[in-house]
This record gives structure tokens, sequence and C-alpha cells, in this order.
């Protein structure tokens, strides 16, 4: 019979399991500093040997780093997946923009698609909740603020999919994107009509999710990240075309 005898589990073995679920289902987020030692010993009902044995081995993993009189961090693992030599080729090529809106609107009209269907209650609050502050923040102009609600609001919906190698691989994206890499999202927020765009188009996407329609949630993801695409090529020609006209004049004045 293919039975084997049932072993006791260590303390320690236990900690580390549910650090290493809380982590892979991106609850645990890296730079974010754990609670002390005390706390945390109380928390998981366990002393604080086992786990201290259990953070040396989530160390010695690479999974948890230590900081010298600040604490127990989460690594930044997941903010590395692309090289530093593949990061300067993205930023100095205009087209790793558009392949990388391409990108985007086939994982996350796919990750719209699967919230609908398999977001919890709360998944769907949580992304109600940040579209409310959505709101509330387009009146005050602030394009810095308008910028990282709109990453926070995608970020919900990848992690209302409940895919877990889809959540740290679309992380990871959208950390390039918040450093400036792939473009500035700040552009996108600058022009009136374009605000007001883009909230109509947030709102399409959050109404779809919170009727629970994947259909009408994907095509309204995939309609949102087509006009970002095309109002980022309006830019870069008009850009383009500013540049031209500055040669002109100079030389013209130069006559």
């Amino acid at each position: 019979m293919p039975f084997e005898p049932v072993r006791p589990e260590k303390l320690s073995d236990s900690v580390v399991r549910q650090i290493e679920r809380l982590i892979l289902r991106g609850i645990l987020r890296p730079g974010e500093r754990l609670p002390s030692e005390r706390e945390m010993s109380e928390r998981l009902g366990v002393s604080r040997p086992s786990l201290r044995e259990a953070l040396a081995e989530l160390q010695a993993a690479g999974l948890l780093t230590s900081r010298a009189s600040s604490g127990v961090y989460v690594a930044e693992v997941f903010g590395n997946a692309f090289s530093d030599a593949l990061v300067r080729l993205f930023s100095s090529h205009e087209e790793a923009v558009f392949d990388y809106i391409s990108f985007r609107r086939d994982m996350e009209g796919l990750a719209a698609e699967r919230a609908a269907v398999h977001g919890t209650e709360t998944d769907l609050k949580v992304i109600g909740t940040i579209f409310g502050k959505m709101e509330a923040a387009h009146s005050k102009r602030n394009p810095q603020e308008e910028a990282g609600l709109d990453a926070d609001f995608h970020l919900s919906i990848i992690e209302a999919s409940h895919n877990v190698i889809m959540l740290h691989m679309m992380r990871s994206m959208y950390q390039l994107l918040r450093e400036g890499v792939f473009y500035n999202r700040q552009i996108m927020f600058k022009r009136r009509m374009t605000r007001d765009s883009l909230l109509d188009q947030h709102r399409d996407i959050n109404e779809a999710l919170q009727a629970r329609d994947p259909v009408r949630a994907r095509a309204a993801v995939e309609a949102h990240l087509s006009f970002v695409e095309q109002a980022l090529a309006d830019h870069q020609a008009a850009e383009r075309n500013e540049s031209i006209a500055r040669q002109r004049y100079e030389h013209e004045m130069g006559r």
C-alpha cells in the first residue's frame, strides 16, 4: 500500500510554509518590513527560537533579508525579472513602448476576464475602492497621484485573477513602468480631455468587473490600452514635429 509514516512537522517548518505562501500570493510584497519578532511569535503562536529558525531558513533561501538596526524585510526578488542591460535597451528604443502596451493588453485583458469570474467579493471591493480614490483624485489635478492610482487599479485586477505567475510577472513589469523605463505615465494625465477619457475608461472596467461580466471586462481593458497606445503615438509624433519646427525656426533666425 502506498502509505508512509506520518512525521510531526517542526514548528519552524510550518512558519516557513506560511510566510512562503504569503509571498507567493503577493500578500507580503517585496521591500515590505515584517512585524517585530515579539509580535510575529505572538501572532503565529510559536516560540522565538522557532521563529528565528524559520526566518534564518527564509533568508538563506533569498526570500527575506535582514537590515541592521531596521528589521527583516521581504527581499526584492521580483523586481529583478530583467537584467540591467535589457532595461537600458527597453528605455532607449521606442518600439519597446508599443510592444509593452501590446503585451499588457493581452495579459490584462485575460486578467480582467479571470477576475470577473474568479475574483472574490473582497477582491471586487478592493478594485471599487481604488477606483473611488481615482475619482476623488481627478479633481485635484495631481498627475503623480493619478498615475500611481492608475497602476494600483490595474494591479488590483491582476491580483483578483488569482494567478500567482501572472501576478509576479506583471508586478515586475509595473515596477519598470513606475520607474519610467517604458514611458512617463504622467504624460497621460496632463491634458484635461485625456484625463477625462482615462477616468471614463477605468469606470467602464470597474463596472464590468462589479457586474461579473468577463467579456465586457476584457473588452474594456483592451479598449483602454488601445487608447493609451494611440495617445502615446500622438505624443511622440507631436514631439518629433516640434523638434523639426525648432530646427526650422533656428535656421530662419540665423539667416
